[in-house]
């Protein structure tokens, strides 16, 4: 398939595909006259890519989901290597969100220095929304 193909069905532009082949994450081949040609397997890679992106991953984390995939197995997630980013993205997110609960301490103390009569709520249950 051609770029814009493979842009329509990933959900992406035609830019950020370029920008992914420049970053070694998809390798478009040539047909005679040029133009990019893409397979399946790489509307797959792209697919990965955006949905780590989506959830706050960078491309340089998704260099590893996208050599397992690239490797042959069904999921990116699938080699220890993928497991390690997982491991190290939820320590980063569980320090932001201390940081997060800390600052939210801190500005309510400030608030309630400031206004001894003024309601505000307590935190949320950290635990809100898990199942």
């Amino acid at each position: 398939m051609r770029i814009g193909e493979l842009a329509r069905r990933a959900g992406v532009s035609t830019r950020a595909l370029r920008y992914y082949e420049q970053q070694g994450l998809i390798t478009a081949r040539r047909a005679a006259n040029g133009y990019r040609e893409y397979s399946e397997a790489d509307l797959r890679l792209v697919t990965e890519i955006r949905s780590l992106l989506t959830v706050g991953f960078t491309l340089e984390d998704a260099r590893p989901f996208v050599a397992c995939l690239r490797a042959g197995h069904e999921s990116g997630a699938s080699c220890p290597e993928s497991v390690e980013v997982y491991r190290r993205k939820l320590a980063e997110i569980d320090g932001e969100i201390r940081t997060l609960f800390t600052r939210r301490a801190e500005v309510a103390a400030q608030l309630g220095a400031a206004c001894p009569g003024c309601m505000f709520g307590p935190p949320p249950d950290r635990n809100e929304g898990e199942s």
